[in-house]
């Protein structure tokens, strides 16, 4: 989810607060524009000057009736739409937010935006913070931007470990540290991830690097931020990654560098809901899959009927997006 802030009452304690947590874009008064982007590299939005155009690029709309909320659903869906409504009105947002509009909604409390947040469980394209206090700012971007959403990440029961062919083994670093107990979500199928545990383990072999997961073959699709998914083979240096512990909590970060080499790999297959899930993984020591205690299996360690994490969805995905559709990969 998208975090702006209204800065047309320029406040410097904002602008620095805003920008040091990370925020998406800024709305300002055109006179304002400059000095702001003097103090970071962030995207501005106003009248003119700025990288998004208030009044082209984005709207900003109160809906007082049916009409306006009509004329919104009517405009081009790369069209951002401020909106605001006058008692806080679900209704309206919910119907926008089905038809996939980029609606962006004031909020001023950290209850607001979780509220915008959890429409139709899949909430608003983004919030905007109007607050001349600092902390707020940095109470709503510790949730939504320096932390992602909660994960319902479930038991899955080992059914087989085989060798199969050397193949393009995927290794994300990432600007993260991660601890006993994180990982990332991948998996060969778009609706079924294994949680991989990060090498963040103490071994005879070879030294930690907390910073990185051997994330398995080039065709696996791994969970983002945005409820996304990627193949491994397209991630790049910059792009949002999504870290999950065995307690399903989740923080956001980045790919700091991704190395794809030819490495011997396992084919895991476990069970879940009577379906068969799998990932295919570097067959090494270090490369391990999370238990339901948090603590890390090795992946030439794992037997039939061991327990290991993982997350799945309905539905299938198309480039990338979730959709209901009934799709049967095997």
């Amino acid at each position: 989810m998208k975090v702006w802030v209204d800065a047309r009452k320029w406040d410097k304690k904002i602008i620095t607060t805003a920008i040091e947590s990370g925020i998406d874009a800024f709305l300002l008064k055109s006179d304002d524009v400059e000095k702001t982007k003097k103090l970071g590299l962030v995207i501005t939005v106003s009248d003119k000057n700025s990288d998004l155009l208030l009044g082209k690029d984005v709207l900003e709309i109160n809906i007082k009736s049916k009409k306006d909320e009509e004329y919104i659903a009517s405009l081009n869906h790369d069209t951002i739409v401020i909106v605001r409504t006058e008692d806080w009105s679900i209704i309206p947002l919910e119907n926008l937010i089905a038809q996939n509009k980029k609606i962006i909604y004031p909020v001023s409390t950290l209850e607001d935006a979780k509220t915008a947040s959890g429409i139709l469980e899949k909430g608003v394209y983004g919030i905007i913070i109007n607050t001349n206090d600092p902390l707020v700012i940095k109470e709503i971007t510790d949730v939504f931007k320096n932390s992602g959403v909660r994960v319902d990440v479930r038991e899955f029961i080992i059914e087989d470990v085989k060798k199969i062919a050397i193949g393009d083994r995927v290794c994300i670093d990432t600007i993260t540290n991660m601890s006993i107990g994180e990982g990332m979500l991948i998996g060969n199928y778009s609706n079924a991830f294994f949680l991989v545990h990060s090498e963040s383990i103490e071994n005879p072999y070879v030294s930690p690097r907390p910073f990185r997961v051997n994330a398995g073959a080039v065709h696996a699709y791994i969970l983002l931020p945005d409820g996304k998914t990627k193949y491994l083979d397209e991630l790049r240096t910059g792009d949002e990654l999504l870290i999950v512990d065995y307690k399903g909590n989740t923080k956001i970060t980045s790919v700091g560098r991704v190395k794809i080499e030819k490495r011997p790999m396992l084919n895991i297959t476990a069970r879940v809901d009577n379906k068969e899930v799998s990932i295919i993984l570097q067959n090494a020591e270090t490369i391990r899959l999370t238990g339901i205690d948090g603590k890390p299996i090795s992946v030439v360690n794992l037997k039939k009927g061991d327990k290991v994490l993982g997350y799945t969805e309905e539905g299938g995905r198309h480039f990338g997006f979730k959709i209901k559709e009934s799709i049967n990969e095997k």
